[in-house]
């Protein structure tokens, strides 16, 4: 502060409220004036909008009757809506009911054919086994001396023990 003090200079003083009062006259002469215009226009807008918003008021009075009506109206459309999606859902529960047995069948069919086929080539290889077993035991009675009649009848009950054996 003291600095400043000592500092002082008369001229730049002068100099410097000379630019002030010059500012304030530019201010009041370009800015003062439209800030003036602006705010008596803002409070004459200020003073229409509070008069529309009576009118809107009084309007919303006359229409809350009408807004009653319009809300009973919606409510019995909602019901209307949610009793036609009830009967949708249970209906589409209905169909997806049967639609699941009917996939459901489909697939014991094709489980109880694929059982079949499997079952038929089971007995298939079953008698390509007994065929095969039967060729081995017709070559080994063939093999052994057909000339005796009781050598060949041990030799079918040996070979048949030993097939049950297995």
């Amino acid at each position: 502060m003291e600095k400043l003090v000592n500092e002082f200079s008369f001229g730049l003083f002068i100099w410097q409220t000379v630019l002030f009062v010059l500012l304030v006259l530019l201010l009041r002469k370009f800015a003062w004036k439209p800030i003036l215009k602006a705010v008596n226009e803002r409070e004459e807008g200020i003073k229409n909008a509070l008069a529309a918003a009576e009118d809107a008021k009084k309007e919303m009075q006359n229409v809350s009757a009408d807004n009653e009506r319009l809300l009973k109206e919606a409510r019995a459309e909602r019901e209307a809506m949610l009793k036609e999606a009830r009967e949708i859902r249970e209906k589409m529960v209905a169909d997806a009911k049967v639609q699941a047995q009917k996939e459901g069948d489909k697939i014991i069919r094709k489980a109880q054919e694929s059982i079949e086929g499997e079952k038929k080539a089971a007995i298939a290889d079953i008698k390509n086994e007994v065929a095969s077993l039967s060729v081995e035991i017709a070559e080994k009675i063939l093999q052994a001396q057909l000339d005796n009649k009781d050598k060949q009848l041990k030799l079918v009950d040996q070979l048949v023990d030993d097939i049950k054996l297995r």
